[in-house]
């Protein structure tokens, strides 16, 4: 899996390189391209809410371009900042709700159907799932490791979510996009847990050696209850 996320991260970089390249020579501001990544998303929100399903599609998939190149930006320019980092990761979190609300939307007009009751739920989940990888990560950087196991990460999410809903739209009742979102209400809220066992694994402590002393006194008791044990009154 670390492969092909590495093969797909490799493409699409090169993919961008010369629009990177003309982001970079005329130095543009990062947090320009941040706040219009975040602006972008916000429109598949509506987009979703509107039942424009492609185009909302179309605007994950173009969000996630933006939120792509902003960091190799700051990066190329000599603009990397802390607030630069707290500002993407927040507008990250905020549009990913966002989108996940539009989605919500889709199932909760007056057309409600038993399955779409079910689909309210499912985005639920995923929407929560997908705050709790981020959340996870970012404790366990507060913590000095860096977190970045498991299946469902961000650029995951943006290319299930956003092709889904570009090359399917509510063609088939929408079978698709429904799909996605129940796997990602699984495989989200797994990748969360599999992030707690593996922060737990690397921050346990190992059990205490007893020193020399500790070990003779454990030794003297072990020897008197095999004494007392053999010499019943």
């Amino acid at each position: 899996m670390k492969r092909v996320r590495k093969a797909l991260e490799d493409s699409l970089h090169t993919s961008v390189r010369p629009a990177l390249d003309v982001l970079v020579s005329r130095r543009v501001n990062p947090n320009f391209l941040t706040t219009s990544g975040f602006l972008l998303t916000v429109a598949a929100g509506l987009a979703f809410h509107g039942h424009r399903v492609r185009l909302a599609g179309a605007l994950v998939l173009l969000g996630g371009l933006f939120d792509l190149v902003d960091g190799e930006v700051a990066r190329k320019t000599g603009r990397v900042t802390k607030f630069g980092s707290f500002y993407d990761s927040t507008l990250d979190r905020i549009s990913e709700v966002v989108v996940y609300l539009g989605i919500l939307s889709l199932y909760n007009d007056y057309r409600l159907e038993l399955g779409d009751v079910g689909m309210i739920y499912a985005v639920m989940l995923a929407m929560a799932g997908s705050l709790m990888i981020s959340y996870t990560r970012a404790r366990a950087q507060a913590l000095g490791i860096d977190c970045r196991v498991g299946l469902m990460q961000r650029p995951e999410r943006i290319i299930l979510i956003g092709f889904a809903s570009l090359l399917f739209g509510e063609s088939g009742r929408g079978i698709v996009l429904k799909a996605v979102i129940v796997l990602l209400a699984v495989l989200t809220n797994i990748t969360a847990i599999h992030r707690i066992v593996w922060v737990w694994r690397h921050v346990r402590e190992p059990a205490p050696v007893p020193g020399p002393r500790r070990e003779r006194v454990r030794r003297a008791a072990q020897r008197f209850l095999a004494a007392m044990r053999s010499n019943p009154e």
